[in-house]
């Protein structure tokens, strides 16, 4: 399931973006995307490749990996993301939820250390 109103388009700061061409809810489902899950030792080949960068680590162990279809990939990383996402291990889905209201026209961000607030600096310098 992904929100008609949702696109890509390129950003100042990082590449490609989701972005909404309507005013969202807070609160708001907007993707459920299925995921193809990989074994920890695939990572280590993944790992190697520009996908290290689009990939999520996987299952309540942390032990596998997985490359989400959809949208979800392209999500922005922000410290103070106006999205959240949610792993259903038993259904092999991310769900991407609104944390605010967003506006029209505004890009879609989630925080990539898994929490809207959480400000442990990530692998990459982010904005």
């Amino acid at each position: 399931m992904l929100k008609p109103y949702l696109y890509l388009d390129i950003t100042d700061h990082a590449g490609r973006g989701v972005f909404t061409k309507e005013k969202i809810p807070k609160g708001t489902v907007i993707e459920i995307s299925p995921v193809i899950v990989m074994e920890k030792e695939d990572r280590e080949h993944l790992d190697k490749t520009k996908l290290h960068d689009y990939i999520f680590e996987w299952g309540k162990e942390r032990d596998k990996v997985c490359m989400a279809l959809g949208f979800i990939p392209m999500y922005n990383h922000s410290y103070k993301s106006n999205c959240d996402y949610f792993m259903d291990y038993e259904e092999d889905v991310i769900m991407i939820e609104t944390v605010r209201t967003v506006e029209k026209g505004e890009e879609l961000t989630i925080n990539y250390n898994g929490d809207s607030n959480d400000a442990t600096k990530i692998w990459f310098d982010a904005v």
